[in-house]
């Protein structure tokens, strides 16, 4: 019997996670739950897990007796937690993730933004206290499946990219983009945020950054393709030119429930909820090259977060701003580049080496965003 803890419950791929632990009744009990606004499913979750901690951002008055209201840091952090599912977004998932680590704990992470922001620190505490990070993220994850038992040289990384809604769009349309466009994915189901990103690629920078520091490849060696059938979700070439890719229909489920299981492979009981592979139609699989000025997120994330220090945690705060005010109607899609773009060209970085620093660096480039984006509304 696993003891988890799911952050972010009520989100997509909480709610994903929860799918996967109610198909394995005897193998998973929920000790924690955290979640955002989302009242209603919480209460729901609660009263179907039935976990003895919880915590969301505007305490219900009407918890039963016997439950304890408890901050995500503290709650990763109990003793009899085995592992940690990090779905929360931003930045708020940063401090429960170190925290895990520093307790030796296994850290499902979904969460891409504590590893932008503190990746060298994220593996220092993985390597000292001997916590686990478990790549959840479909990419870095389809390349952590590709690698298991390899021990050959990696010559590079190849990660796949939908190119998102907008990927055959005319440039000159991009300003009029409006948040429902934008939020229709073609081929992905996942959280507002997430979508945006996709849409900007923003999300894809986020996932080389990822997959460096998680597997410590060189930042030349680790290309982006766009792949817009996402049946492919990320594939590794050795040094002998042999590439190992990792297939699948658009689904979280999978990624999710190898991570909670690593390193077994579970069929799941039902076999509805983990789509498969249909091989007895016609498919293609088509490779583009990504075209740099569809998508200047990109270039900018990496070459921000290739200057280390505190560049990175700047870059995530403001993106999570931008995306934010975007989705809210108080700036264009065009700006969400712009809005970044000022605030690390502003950014006065300090060594990333402590959860201070971060914080510090985080609330900065926060205000920074919302200055920037007060001016532009």
């Amino acid at each position: 019997m696993r003891n988890i803890v799911v952050l972010g419950s009520t989100g997509s791929i909480g709610c994903q996670t929860l799918d996967i632990v109610r198909s394995f009744p005897d193998e998973f009990h929920v000790v924690g739950l955290a979640a955002g606004a989302n009242h209603d499913l919480f209460r729901q979750q609660i009263a179907e897990f039935r976990p003895r901690h919880v915590y969301c951002i505007d305490p219900p008055a009407d918890l039963a007796p016997g439950i304890d209201f408890m901050p995500m840091e503290d709650m990763v952090c109990l003793p009899e937690v085995d592992v940690i599912m990090a779905a929360t977004t931003g930045a708020a998932g940063l401090q429960p993730t170190l925290n895990a680590l520093r307790q030796g704990k296994a850290v499902a992470l979904s969460n891409k933004e504590p590893i932008v922001m503190a990746g060298p620190l994220l593996k220092d505490y993985e390597r000292k206290y001997g916590g686990a990070i478990l790549p959840v993220d479909s990419e870095p994850s389809a390349i952590w499946q590709c690698i298991q038992g390899e021990t050959n040289e990696i010559r590079r990384l190849i990660i796949t990219a939908s190119g998102g809604p907008f990927r055959t769009m005319p440039l000159e349309e991009m300003a009029a983009v409006t948040p429902e466009q934008a939020l229709n994915h073609p081929t992905w189901q996942m959280g507002p945020k997430i979508t945006i990103d996709s849409a900007t690629l923003m999300n894809k920078a986020f996932e080389v950054i990822e997959s460096h520091w998680l597997f410590d490849v060189p930042w030349e060696n680790i290309e982006v393709v766009v792949h817009p059938q996402s049946t492919i979700h990320s594939m590794v070439e050795f040094t002998d030119g042999s590439v190992k890719a990792q297939l699948g229909p658009p689904s979280m489920r999978l990624p999710i429930q190898y991570a909670l299981f690593y390193p077994e492979r579970r069929r799941n009981p039902d076999d509805s909820l983990i789509p498969r592979l249909d091989t007895s139609i016609a498919q293609a699989l088509d490779f583009r090259p990504m075209e740099p000025e569809r998508y200047p997120c990109f270039d900018l994330a990496l070459a921000t977060t290739r200057q280390g220090k505190t560049y990175p945690t700047a870059l995530s705060a403001a993106d999570e701003v931008a995306v934010n005010a975007f989705l809210n109607g108080k700036i264009a899609f065009t700006d969400i580049y712009r809005v970044v773009e000022s605030v690390v060209n502003t950014h006065q970085p300090t060594p990333a080496e402590t959860l201070e620093a971060l914080v510090a660096a985080d609330t900065w480039a926060t205000a920074e965003a919302e200055r920037v984006v007060g001016k532009l509304g």
